[in-house]
């Protein structure tokens, strides 16, 4: 399986980016996938995370009630709808799926200006 991000940038304070995470592959082994961040310095944490039908969705409660997680699995593709951004969201994103192994993309960098 191959994760690709897309989305990040620069955005200020406030506004909103739409990270997306294509899948291809064995995508059908695929289960639980998730976003994670790191920012500099820190460790990588997770950010949300969805199961396989979309029906169950998790957030962290720094991200909860701004972000929303979803997928399309007929087109084998996650998203990260990031709104009111604030400057402590700044940090490479990473995609993250679960099918008998743990699969990660290669990140994409979201930096939110004050």
């Amino acid at each position: 399986v191959q994760l690709v991000e897309s989305g990040g940038g620069l955005a200020q304070a406030g506004g909103s980016l739409r990270l997306s995470c294509a899948a291809s592959g064995s995508t059908f082994s695929i289960n639980v996938m998730g976003w994670y961040r790191q920012a500099p310095g820190k460790q990588r944490e997770l950010v949300a995370a969805i199961s396989r039908g979309g029906g169950t969705t998790n957030y962290a409660d720094s991200v909860k009630g701004r972000f929303t997680i979803s997928r399309d699995n007929a087109k084998n593709t996650m998203y990260l709808q990031m709104n009111r951004l604030k400057p402590e969201d700044t940090a490479v994103y990473y995609c993250g799926a679960r099918g008998g192994m743990d699969y990660w993309g290669k990140g994409t960098l979201v930096t939110v200006s004050s």
